[in-house]
């Protein structure tokens, strides 16, 4: 058995999240903590004594949203959960992927270990289970608007554990009632607020965030790692990262990506080769590095901070306090911060996009590279990298409508009751595909400036670059003629994707900023 994470409401980390959303079932183990299960159950105690008092508590003995005036009876509790997770289940269009579901189980449930939520312990168990034995509700991406929490996909997770839903298990498709059986265990029988709890919170628009900004941690330090190599491939100057220019406007990520970037260039052949070559200065896309890729990082700066008080933040409603003997209605289900914090980031890595797609453009043009047009040694008869750069371009543009902030929207809901919802989970599934066209652009330019370099031996660039090269190079072959390049693509997005890149360059010269 691999690495085991105790949940106990408070110190779940982005990397938890993401170890647990890609574990093989021996890789990670899911358990509570004991001070989490005594204060699940002294939750659920002071649940059952408002049952037997009667009086009515919104979400335990009422309707939901705006039927809270309506008194429900102590025999028709269980069957009020069971008919809000039915009728709440109305999620559409593909499911999400396992990682993202199974980071979604992981932060439900550390939420309600909290001792705030009122809810059965054998509901978080079986849903730990679910996670240990590799159980995978499906679960529609669209239908939450973002506030009363993500109620819709939250609604399918919660009817897999009722035995009513459908999950994939070992890639197929079955009823979850035979899934849990086939572990030995049993369906939830829901009782009072349990229903409410599973599915009132943020979990959904969390589970985006957090790992688009533990993915997007390696992403900025990558397109550093690119802008240094196609500053090689064209002979470009590294003046303008001289970090006494940096001192004079010291935002943190400038200053960091500046550092990187000398860092990346320390004993370059390559830039030492050309010292008379009459370039002064050059384009932005090469010459202002820093200060693009910089605010690029404030932005995941900001959306890590504002994602790192959600991941153990307690979201559902109404809220228990034992010791004070209360129950609360609040909003903490509200997802505005996070999606705002999810449209600012999906900015920042669209302008990662968009400076890589220039400084594509630049190594595809001979009068400024001085390099063969396109990268192709035999251009005409070979049309080169010409396409490649038109997919760097298409995945560009595209990302601009995507930036368009799904946060200023809100939809009322619930006959007005909702009238101010957060759109969170639109905001992280934009965010998704504003992170996956980045690393598809980042992987155009390592195709690009992995041949600019090499068409300039024998000169070398740095020891890091060279490492990075070499590894390239093991599944990517130096172009000649042309060749179906999709394919090249796909292998130098998988070393991404993989991690191999980073770490063969952090290999050589220690951990970037």
């Amino acid at each position: 058995m691999g690495k085991e994470i105790i949940i106990d409401g408070h110190s779940l980390t982005m990397e938890d999240i993401f170890l647990v959303a890609n574990a093989k079932t021996t890789d990670v183990k899911v358990s509570l903590s004991p001070i989490a299960k005594e204060s699940i159950l002294k939750s659920r105690e002071y649940v059952h004594k408002i049952v037997e008092k009667g009086e009515p508590v919104y979400g335990i003995n009422t309707g939901f949203g705006a039927l809270a005036t309506k008194h429900i009876a102590k025999k028709d509790l269980s069957q009020l959960q069971v008919n809000l997770i039915r009728s709440h289940c109305t999620g559409v269009g593909k499911p999400f992927s396992r990682e993202v579901t199974r980071a979604i189980m992981l932060l439900r449930a550390n939420c309600l270990t909290s001792g705030y939520s009122g809810v059965s312990i054998e509901a978080i168990e079986l849903l730990i289970d679910f996670l240990n034995h590799d159980i995978t509700p499906v679960v529609p991406e669209k239908g939450s608007v973002g506030a009363s929490g993500d109620l819709a996909p939250l609604s399918h997770i919660a009817l897999a554990l009722i035995g009513e839903g459908e999950v994939v298990v070992d890639g197929k498709a079955q009823k979850s009632d035979f899934a849990i059986h086939q572990i030995g265990k049993k369906p939830v029988i829901l009782g009072p607020k349990d229903g409410l709890a599973l599915i009132n919170g943020t979990a959904v628009m969390a589970a985006l965030g957090a790992l688009a900004i533990y993915k997007s941690e390696r992403l900025v330090k990558l397109a550093d790692i690119a802008a240094a190599c196609t500053l090689e491939g064209v002979r470009g100057t590294a003046s303008a990262y001289d970090y006494k220019i940096h001192s004079l406007k010291p935002h943190p990520g400038q200053l960091a990506s500046a550092i990187n970037l000398n860092k990346l260039l320390e004993e370059s052949g390559i830039l030492h080769s050309h010292p008379d070559c009459g370039k002064v200065q050059d384009p932005y896309s090469l010459r202002c590095v820093p200060q693009v890729h910089g605010a690029c990082r404030q932005t995941l700066a900001h959306s890590k901070e504002v994602l790192g008080i959600e991941l153990n933040a307690v979201t559902d409603n109404p809220l228990i306090f034992v010791n004070e003997d209360e129950v609360i209605s609040g909003g903490n289900f509200h997802g505005e911060a996070i999606a705002m914090a999810m449209d600012y980031l999906a900015i920042g890595l669209a302008e990662l996009c968009n400076i890589s797609e220039r400084r594509v453009e630049k190594m595809m043009n001979p009068t400024f590279s001085d390099l063969p047009a396109f990268l192709t040694p035999n251009s005409g008869l070979n049309s080169g990298l010409m396409i490649a750069h038109v997919t760097a371009a298409a995945l560009t543009s595209e990302n601009k409508y995507l930036c368009h902030p799904a946060s200023v929207d809100s939809v009322p809901t619930s006959t007005d009751k909702e009238d101010h919802v957060s759109m969170g989970v639109t905001a992280g599934r934009k965010l998704h595909e504003v992170l996956d066209n980045l690393t598809k652009c980042l992987s155009i330019e390592f195709l690009c400036n992995t041949q600019a370099i090499d068409l300039l031996r024998p000169l070398k660039s740095s020891p890091a670059i060279e490492a990075l090269i070499a590894h390239v190079r093991k599944t990517v072959p130096m172009i000649e003629d042309d060749r179906i390049f999709y394919k090249d693509m796909n292998n130098i997005e998988a070393l991404i994707n993989n991690n191999e890149l980073l770490s063969v360059v952090e290999k050589v010269i220690g951990e970037l900023n």
